[in-house]
């Protein structure tokens, strides 16, 4: 915005000309066991101003290597992605009168006539951030909005009344927002709630009930089910050994199948109860396949067969977004050899996070990264059915206590091999799916909706930002004294209680 679109009575000025950027404090007459107010960096909440200010040290350990500030100030992040992500508060009182905190942070002190409310809802906007970020200065990682940037900034100051009445309209306005928000988020946890109640009650066998009442007739019992499972998967042992004879027993010689004990009265005590005619089953058992991925990390290409992370697991989906790397053919086949994954495989992550699961698209090639497994249904097992059961409330809880590691838990290989869920004849496999298919997805669409107006909300505070520095947002009133009055009277206080030092080079932050 030009000077010259400008309303009337306000003008353009640095943030220099109307704060202290970074003042010092003198500390000649501060006792070293004073208790001042102790401010690090996580103590600044991102983007809503909050700032902790609760913990204290002793004056004497902070004197030296942190950042003085007193009530009033602005604190502005300086470091990536403290910056980015909005780490800007107004000081609240302090102990003692006094705070220190990390030396990532610049210090706003306004000059009287300056609502230092008015500076940080400046710095802290979306606008500025963005722009100071493509100014910062240093090393990737290391990144930092520098003191002569920061000085430099240009603001548009009203008269001193119009920015607390700017001010005070922002706050109307945020709390309306606020409110909105709240009620966004607590519907998006209700939300939570309702998906994993759901998961609860399909494989308690309560949303199928009045279904397989009136099939019963029709149902299969888990019993037979896993013995066919059983047969089919000696049989397929079978063949594959008959084809390596045939090959001239070339490659390696299959395996036949490793029958898992089965599970003992005092295991079976510890599971739920399930409805007449279901079981339990461990994966190994009920699977065609349980396949641990290559642990070692792909050489990547920047295209060619997607490699699956961990990250690229969550919520039942398979996301094929900045978390996918690419990999070579010949890297596909190495790193797939012991099963190369198809559409309809589960792909099950083992850490980072524990327990993520999602099925591959049809049409979709992929490869397996690292900490993840592959569950491939076979021909007696729905594979949405199992996706769900991998998901449900009581499976994530028998996973939790067998999990190991004491910061990162993490399942082993055996450990997933063992897990157990519930199982039912391959018709109500299916209505299951079928009837959490469709309330899945209409809760999925809700959340959708609930996302979008959250991010209308924000888009909307930027909005209101844009408009209150734009000289939009409140009436411009008559006969008030013009910013360029109160920039001369700073001007003159600061050339008379201030006379100016030397320039000195800058110091790296401690």
């Amino acid at each position: 915005m030009e000077t010259g679109e400008l309303p009337v009575g306000w003008e353009k000025a640095e943030l220099s000309d109307i704060c202290l950027v970074n003042p010092t404090v003198d500390k000649s007459a501060i006792a070293d066991d004073l208790a001042v107010s102790f401010v690090p960096m996580p103590a600044v909440k991102a983007e809503n101003g909050a700032v902790d200010v609760s913990a204290t040290r002793k004056f004497g350990e902070v004197k030296k290597g942190y950042t003085p500030f007193r009530e009033g100030d602005v604190l502005f992040a300086k470091i990536t992605p403290c910056m980015e992500n909005g780490k800007m508060a107004v000081v609240p009182a302090l102990y003692n009168g006094l705070g220190f905190g990390s030396t990532e942070f610049h210090v706003l002190r306004a000059h009287p006539g300056i609502c230092p409310q008015f500076v940080y809802y400046f710095v802290s906007s979306r606008a500025f951030r963005h722009v100071a970020e493509h100014n910062m200065s240093g090393a990737v990682g290391q990144r930092r909005v520098t003191t002569p940037y920061l000085s430099a900034c240009k603001i548009s100051v009203p008269p001193t009344a119009e920015q607390h009445r700017i001010v005070a309209k922002i706050e109307e306005l945020f709390s309306e927002l606020d409110q909105g928000a709240a009620s966004l988020r607590t519907a998006r946890e209700q939300l939570k709630v309702y998906r994993q109640s759901l998961l609860k009650n399909a494989f308690e066998g309560k949303l199928t009930a009045a279904w397989r009442t009136a099939h019963c007739d029709q149902l299969e019992t888990a019993a037979a089910l896993q013995q066919r499972i059983a047969r089919e998967r000696q049989a397929r042992y079978q063949q594959q050994f008959a084809d390596w004879q045939t090959a001239g027993q070339a490659g390696p010689k299959p395996k036949p199948p490793k029958p898992l004990p089965p599970l003992t009265a005092e295991e079976l005590a510890e599971l739920p109860e399930l409805p007449a005619g279901w079981g339990w089953a461990r994966l190994l058992d009920a699977c065609e396949a349980v396949v641990d991925c290559h642990n070692k990390t792909a050489p990547y290409l920047s295209a060619g067969i997607p490699l699956v992370r961990t990250p690229s697991i969550r919520d039942m989906r398979l996301n094929f977004d900045d978390s996918i790397r690419y990999i070579s053919q010949e890297t596909y086949a190495h790193w797939s050899r012991r099963c190369p994954p198809l559409p309809g495989d589960i792909l099950f992550t083992r850490e980072a996070p524990m327990g993520e699961a999602a099925l591959i698209p049809e049409g979709k090639m992929v490869c397996m990264g690292q900490r993840i497994m592959l569950l491939r249904p076979g021909k007696f097992l729905s594979g949405k059915y199992l996706l769900c059961a991998t998901q449900n409330p009581f499976f994530k809880k028998i996973s939790d206590k067998v999990a190991v590691g004491t910061g990162v838990k993490h399942l082993r290989v055996g450990d997933v091999e063992r897990l157990v869920f519930p199982i039912c004849s391959q018709l109500e496999q299916q209505e299951i799916a079928d009837q959490l298919d469709a309330k899945l997805s209409e809760a999925d669409q809700l959340d959708q909706t609930l996302a979008t107006a959250l991010q209308q909300a924000e888009t909307l505070r930027q909005s209101i930002l844009k408009k209150a520095f734009h000289g939009q947002l409140v009436k411009q009133a008559k006969n008030e004294e013009p910013a360029t009055v109160l920039l001369e009277r700073i001007r003159a206080a600061r050339s008379t209680h201030q006379p100016a030092r030397r320039g000195r080079s800058a110091r790296s932050p401690a």
